[in-house]
């Protein structure tokens, strides 16, 4: 069987292509789960900047401007607390960038909380 679902970013997914059950696991998260295997094997981080899809051109452009790449991928970040997803590259980016460049103990914890309390969010459906 084939479907007929578009390899797309999350942001510019059609909200009728996603199964009941799907939006259930994407609401509670549990299609994080598997990055937490990259973070025990060291390939991820706990925070960081979120990977993106290798045909997202707009924020890997931004991201290289930025040097973002400089720094392991995360399941959160900066980014997510403030809601900003790869809908907008350059504000990603530089968020991004902000959060490498000033991340200490403190924040590292505090981006987790945040995210575990509900704060931020990964890339909506729309």
């Amino acid at each position: 069987m084939k479907l007929s679902t578009e390899n797309v970013s999350t942001h510019l997914v059609d909200k009728n292509c996603l199964t009941f059950t799907g939006k259930y696991v994407r609401k509670l998260k549990i299609d994080e789960l598997p990055q937490l295997f990259n973070v025990l094997f060291g390939s991820n981080s706990l925070v960081g900047p979120r990977p993106n899809l290798l045909l997202q051109y707009n924020v890997i452009a931004e991201r290289e401007k930025l040097n973002v790449y400089r720094s392991k991928p995360g399941i959160t970040g900066l980014s997510q607390i403030r809601k900003i997803d790869m809908s907008t590259p350059l504000l990603l980016a530089t968020s991004d960038n902000e959060m490498i460049s000033t991340l200490g103990v403190k924040d590292y914890f505090k981006f987790i909380v945040f995210t575990l309390i509900g704060k931020g969010f990964g890339d909506v459906v729309k």
